[in-house]
């Protein structure tokens, strides 16, 4: 019985290591090309990825949430760009392409970064920024730190700063952590690769996106680094905390997923800030899920939500002119 039992581990054992070294050699054999390109931040680069005219105005700019990258929006890009919609998104460090950056990877060092890129990038602001999930707390922090390249926000399926303060919220972002470091370890040992063809895209994205959401789910170093990036939610949460909240005159669109039905306070939670805005847009996709809202079947959602955005911008940036003009007649 033992000598069968250790003939059993051992086949277990031999199982593993094959499945870790034949996920190896196919993350070593899988190379795609380079969608976008590479911006320099001072040493090192991040990968920005583009759709869209260059005139479009104003520029989108696209943040994905925990555990994503400028691939979680091939859709909505398509989508965008569909309206003559300039748009760009990006991998944070050490996700997708881009390269590692300075720990810890809490708010203030992803912002900062996508400050650097947007400045070396020559997409010129004011900016609408979209953020999905996790990105709700970069969203605060962008905002609260450049009010002057804001020209509205679209948040989809948002956490915000405020979330964090309660005691179920903290109990998830607590179970996600560890969860996200078990992904980690996971991804570094190769046992994503086989099964990344099935479930790196659980989005529903156009074919070179999902190629690049698929590399990165079996990749060790994206993971590792996202689990780096959610190890710190709660520290970006009291740093976005301790700025402003959303200038009312600013639109500010929010689209969530599922129903509202049963989740009241959340969605409470969720559509504050359009709430608080003179201009709010909100809109509940009762089909979606939290990953799908940003895929082919949905994202018509999204891109209504910035049209929305872009429109009251652009209303409000004319009652402006109207207004100087008045005032240089008068004068």
């Amino acid at each position: 019985m033992l000598k069968l039992a250790g003939r059993g581990m051992a086949g277990l054992a031999l199982a593993l290591l094959v499945t870790i070294a034949f996920g190896g050699l196919m993350s070593a054999a899988s190379q795609p090309p380079l969608r976008g390109h590479m911006i320099d931040v001072g040493g090192r680069s991040l990968h920005m990825v583009c759709a869209g005219p260059e005139a479009g105005r104003p520029v989108v700019v696209l943040e994905a949430g925990a555990f994503g990258l400028s691939a979680d929006w091939g859709a909505v890009q398509a989508g965008l760009a569909a309206h003559r919609i300039r748009s760009c998104a990006y991998d944070r460090a050490g996700l997708g392409r881009s390269d590692p950056g300075p720990r810890p990877r809490d708010g203030l060092a992803v912002v900062g970064d996508f400050e650097r890129m947007l400045a070396a990038s020559g997409e010129p602001g004011p900016y609408i920024y979209v953020g999905h999930s996790m990105a709700g707390l970069y969203a605060r922090l962008f905002a609260g730190r450049n009010p002057d390249k804001v020209a509205g926000l679209v948040l989809i399926d948002a956490a915000t700063p405020e979330a964090a303060e309660l005691e179920a919220a903290r109990r998830w972002i607590g179970g996600f952590a560890t969860i996200s470091r078990v992904a980690g370890w996971g991804a570094s040992a190769g046992l994503f690769k086989p099964v990344s063809p099935w479930m790196g895209d659980r989005i529903g994205l156009p074919p070179e996106a999902a190629r690049d959401k698929r590399r990165a789910f079996a990749s060790g170093i994206h993971n590792r680094w996202a689990a780096d990036e959610v190890g710190q939610w709660m520290a970006a949460s009291r740093q976005a905390a301790e700025l402003p909240g959303y200038d009312p005159a600013w639109p500010v669109a929010v689209v969530t997923a599922g129903p509202v039905a049963g989740r009241e306070a959340w969605k409470a939670v969720q559509t504050a800030p359009a709430r608080a805005s003179r201009h709010p847009y909100i809109a509940h996709v009762a089909g979606a899920g939290h990953a799908t809202l940003l895929g082919g079947d949905h994202a018509d959602e999204i891109v209504k939500a910035v049209l929305f955005v872009r429109d009251a911008a652009q209303a409000m940036d004319k009652g402006k002119a109207s207004s100087r003009e008045d005032d240089d007649s008068g004068a």
